[in-house]
């Protein structure tokens, strides 16, 4: 085991051994620091569970380092080099925008499974200055890129290690030299995978056949994924195969919010009682809020938790209401979740501009205001690595007891959005948000229903997802009323960079 290892609890030094055990076997030896080129042979999917609190996220970041400290390369998507029969690579993967740049936040190169699936086709000029930055080839000379350009992106590359940022110092955007995407042929390496429990089946098929040595890292008192019959991926693999993590450690030991999460574990425990033990929280801890009301000014961009689909459009109406917004458009300010997106077969090639971009479904972003060209709206990816971008959009706003949604403006096709000033529980996993509200009468009545879920009672469940998406104060609203915003919505705080058009110019091809 190495010295970093020395500060793990003892569940956490267990975890990492049978890792650095798995590790060996592929020929990454951390205790000797060796680093041997890959080798065919039978493929290892392990996973590290553990509920909220654990030290997943630690013991992830802890791997990711001693990995990179041996000599293994990381793939984090933006750009890859030149491929080496003896590079041995990391993936550092999430299953959406949020929880890779929750990641990122803390130091770990992680980026989303599907920009590891869909690789980028780089015009031949941003090889070469990626390639020179990378230690691999000579300064280029490129047309209209000045010797202090250069000079700038590689004191950036040498602090950052990151390609875009480097770019970025010269004036250039990554995204300006992508010529198209294709699907991954050939695999990777070892792949770490975060919010695992969020994974279905077909995900993890896709993962196994890219990665021969696969790490999950996953919490299995989370909600399983939709039409996966209560099951997550770690159900899949022998007992041998899962470490669990049990602790929780000394640093969280004192937070509310946590306290509350790892209290729903309590079989006894019934809805009443956990609710006055929010309000007991309360009284003398500000991270816990027992709110009378919804504040609508944390709507815009923190989302209040729901578990049933009419609260959530019901809370929609009411913020879209009090902030006096038209029917036939939206307001500068209003978030919005990625739906999906509707282009036929023909345009699979701007189908993966988009989602390479950060439009996957279930994505956030916050409306910036129209572009350029009927049904484009310029959009902010929350979590996304280029955040700004320009793309034709169908806009869904769903309306209490009317079953057909009203479509403000759209796009022939492109990318499709439900508006996100509230979110289901479900939809919410693998997020986090520095303040949280949740809205208790939706799961009351899912505790009054005495549904089950996976042996646990469904209430618990979704109180304990929408619990943890919380990072620093817990809203817990108790009654069904809004309150009236302080300000009208801004957007001022996201514009620190000019929106990059889509290659997505329907219009003229159909």
């Amino acid at each position: 085991m190495t010295t970093q290892a020395l500060t793990y609890s003892e569940d956490q030094a267990a975890a990492h051994d049978h890792v650095a055990d798995m590790l060996r076997g592929a020929g990454v030896d951390l205790e000797n620091n060796l680093l041997h080129p890959p080798r065919d042979g039978k493929a290892t999917v392990m996973a590290i569970t553990g509920k909220a609190g654990s030290g997943k996220t630690l013991l992830l970041a802890e791997l990711c380092k001693s990995l990179q400290a041996v000599g293994v390369d990381v793939v984090s998507g933006d750009y890859e080099g030149r491929r080496r029969k003896d590079r041995r690579t990391l993936a550092v993967l999430a299953p959406t925008n949020k929880a890779a740049s929750v990641l990122r936040m803390r130091g770990v190169p992680a980026t989303t499974i599907h920009r590891i699936l869909y690789t980028p086709v780089y015009d031949p000029e941003y090889e070469r200055i990626a390639e020179w930055l990378m230690g691999n080839g000579e300064k280029p000379e490129i047309d209209g890129l000045t010797e202090d350009a250069l000079n700038r992106a590689q004191v950036s590359y040498e602090n950052h290690t990151s390609i875009p940022a480097a770019l970025a110092a010269a004036g250039l955007r990554g995204s300006d030299f992508i010529t198209g995407w294709k699907r991954r042929e050939d695999p990777l390496d070892i792949g770490f995978v975060d919010e695992a429990s969020m994974l279905d089946e077909r995900q993890v098929d896709d993962l196994r056949e890219i990665f021969p040595h696969l790490l999950l890292f996953g919490d299995p008192a989370q909600l399983a994924p939709v039409n996966q019959s209560g099951k997550m991926v770690f159900d899949t693999l022998a007992p041998s195969q899962v470490m669990h993590l049990s602790r929780i450690h000394r640093q969280d030991a004192d937070n509310p919010i946590l306290d509350l999460a790892h209290a729903l574990a309590d079989p006894a425990l019934e809805f009443e009682s956990f609710e006055r033990m929010i309000e007991d929280v309360a009284r003398t801890d500000d991270r816990v809020v027992w709110g009378q009301r919804v504040e609508v000014d944390l709507m815009a961009r923190s989302p209040v938790l729901v578990w049933r689909n009419a609260t959530r459009i019901r809370l929609i109406h009411a913020f879209r209401n009090v902030h006096g917004a038209p029917e036939t458009e939206l307001l500068e300010g209003e978030p919005l979740i990625c739906d999906g997106i509707e282009l036929p077969m023909k345009h699979r090639k701007k189908r993966l501009d988009l989602e390479a971009r950060g439009l996957i479904k279930g994505a956030q972003v916050v409306y910036l205001g129209p572009g350029r060209k009927p049904g484009f709206s310029r959009l902010h990816v929350m979590g996304a690595e280029d955040p700004q971008v320009s793309a034709a959009s169908i806009v869904k706003i769903e309306k209490p007891d009317e079953e057909e949604p009203f479509i403000p403006f759209a796009a022939r096709m492109g990318a499709t959005f439900l508006h996100g000033a509230a979110v289901t529980i479900h939809k919410a996993q693998g997020s986090q948000w520095d303040e949280v509200q949740v809205f208790a009468p939706d799961l009351y009545a899912a505790a009054r229903m005495g549904r089950v879920e996976a042996g646990q009672p469904l209430w618990k469940r979704l109180a304990y997802v929408a619990i943890t998406r919380a990072a620093t104060r817990l809203h817990w609203v108790v009654r069904n009323r809004l309150s009236k915003p302080t300000g009208p919505l801004q957007i001022d705080d996201l514009r620190a960079s000019p929106a990059a058009p889509l290659a997505l110019e329907m219009e003229a091809d159909v």
